[in-house]
Formats: C-alpha cells, structure tokens, sequence
C-alpha cells in the first residue's frame, strides 16, 4: 500500500523544481534510447511557463520526505476543453509500491476537478515488443489503470550527416512535381509575413495525421499562442530549423520542422510535418524535409541524429523517412481514458 505524500510543486522554487527534475530523469534513465526526456532546463520553462494554450501543473511525491515519485498534468486551452494529459514517473527501486497508482489517482482527481473527462497518456516499449507493446511495464501499467492504446507509433533515429548526394537526389526527383511552388527556409521564429499561414496548417497536424481510436479535436490556430510557443523554445534552449512550401499567391501549403536544444548535444527532433490537403500529390513533403535538413546541416550545430516519431499505419511518411535514412528503434503507445 502506497503511503507516498504528494503535493503540487512550487514551480519558482529550483531547489524543489531540481529535486522533482532528479527523481523524473533517474526514472527515465534505464529505459535509455526508447526514452526522449526533456532536458533540464527544457523541462524548468516548460512547468514554468505561463501560456495562453496550455496550463501545466506539476506534483511532487514523497516517502518519508524522500522524493520517488513525479506527476505531470497539462490542460489545453483554446480547444480540445475536455482533454488533459498525465504524465507519471517513479524512481526504479520504489516502483511496485502503490506509488505510481495514487500519484496518477492524483492528477485524474485534479484533471476531474478543473472540469477535464478525457485523459491521454504515452508508454513507449522495445521496438521487437510489437505494436500493443503486451507485456511492457508502461503498457501494462496504462491498462491496468483503465487506459486503452488508441494508436501506435514508431520511433525512428537519423544518423546525421546526410549525404549530400542523397539530398540532391531526393530533391531532383521531387522537383518535377512541385514547379509551381517556392520554397523558403529560415532559423527560429517564423516570419510576420508567413505567421497566419503557419498556424493554420500547424493545428491541423493533430487530426491531419492518423489517430487511430484517439479522440481529439483539431487546434485553434492561434499567432499569439504561437508566438508564446516560440519564446518559450527559445527559454528552453531550443533553436528551430524551419521549411515551408509556399504556392503562386504566397500562401504556406507545406510545412516542416525541426528542434535543436543547447541542453543536448547529440539529437535534433523531427516535429511536425504537414501538406496542406489541396496541395498534397506533389512531393511537397519530400521537399520540405530535404531543405530542412539541408538547413540544419549547414546552420545548425554538430549533431548525431535526428529523432522523429510516426504512427504505425502513415505508410506515406514512413516511406519518405526511410528514403531519408531513418530506422527504428522503439515505439510508443498513445493512451486515452474517460474519466466517469
């Protein structure tokens, strides 16, 4: 029986913030490549930051005034009103004890509270343990709680550099296709002239991509939130490489990024990717990535990877990936609950 303490985290405090920090990261720790913890300092201006999006709100919980447990609860705020999603991490050799079952009883009764019904969590497992993921401790420990997978990603890793003449190739075939389309590439925030256009299409990404039984509804598209999103990249020490394919009346039909983070200096992350429905059928996607990539080579830092995820069933991304060099090496499971 679990006889954790819990209590919300003072976010302006860093010794509590560190001591939070400590117990998520040793969590994560021996789940090694599988795991994409946030960094840091990531993670300090993501509790910390006061949005216009999302809420956040972080617990913290004790044995005998002994850190060994963390949870994560975040509430969007523009759209998606019913929604939250839990996050719950427990130190190794306190795990089996109740702790990870009352700090998530925990945030639902929070979520419940603030009028949320819907609940999303992640797992991720071995990329052998297949696409349920039977058997692994996150999987298993999201059903035993009333959870049901609702989609099944891949995580994918690209070794980096690429070749040149790989990019070159990739791009003269798609060329072709996309004549009457620009192309345009630019580092962090995304241009005043470009922004409308930009988070049009970038809050369609959650419903434009396959979400198999996850019940979502699409973003609002929002500059001022977005332009919140950006500062707040730039307090965590992530610098973004971005493409985006414009048609003949300037409009962005395409769009593709890419994060760096001064905290880490191995892996970049592949993050959204989109085409604009009435725009896709001409390798527009393709092109994007390889111009972005092209960027991050030549005005980004030295890096090892680039890690991405995709849902087990979007054939089309996954087959421009794997054109690119991306491999697998794990999975990830999208969780939903509702909350009675």
């Amino acid at each position: 029986m679990s006889d954790l303490v819990i209590e919300a985290l003072d976010e302006h405090d860093n010794a509590a913030f560190d001591a939070y920090y400590d117990v998520y990261h040793a969590a994560t720790a021996p789940l090694g490549d599988l795991a994409s913890p946030w960094m840091r300092e990531e993670y300090r201006a993501i509790i910390q930051e006061d949005a216009t999006r999302r809420w956040n709100g972080a617990y913290l919980g004790t044995v005998d005034g002994v850190p060994v447990a963390t949870g994560l609860l975040r509430m969007p705020l523009l759209d998606n009103l019913e929604s939250a999603d839990v996050d719950v991490h427990v130190l190794p050799e306190h795990q089996r004890r109740g702790h990870g079952t009352a700090m998530l009883s925990r945030l639902e009764a929070e979520a419940k509270g603030r009028g949320r019904t819907l609940l999303n969590a992640e797992a991720v497992w071995s990329y052998d343990a297949g696409p349920t993921g039977a058997g692994s401790a996150g999987g298993e420990f999201a059903r035993s709680r009333g959870f049901a997978l609702g989609i099944s990603d891949v995580k994918r890793v690209l070794p980096l550099p690429v070749p040149d003449a790989l990019l070159d190739e990739l791009a003269e075939e798609a060329a072709p296709h996309h004549a009457t389309y620009s192309l345009r590439s630019f580092v962090g925030r995304v241009p005043d002239e470009l922004a409308q256009g930009w988070a049009l299409l970038s809050a369609s990404l959650m419903t434009e991509a396959p979400t198999g039984e996850m019940l979502r509804e699409p973003e609002a598209p929002d500059v001022a939130a977005m332009r919140e999103s950006e500062a707040n990249s730039v307090l965590q020490g992530r610098t973004k490489f971005n493409t985006v394919a414009l048609d003949a009346g300037g409009e962005v039909v395409a769009y593709t990024d890419i994060a760096a983070s001064a905290h880490d200096p191995r892996t970049a992350y592949q993050w959204g990717t989109l085409v604009r429905r009435d725009a896709r059928g001409h390798r527009l996607g393709v092109a994007v990535k390889v111009a972005n990539l092209r960027l991050l080579q030549a005005e980004g830092p030295p890096l090892d990877r680039v890690t991405t995820y995709n849902a087990e069933v979007n054939g089309h991304m996954i087959g421009v990936n794997e054109r690119l060099g991306f491999v697998p090496v794990g999975r990830l499971g999208e969780f939903q609950k509702r909350l009675s």
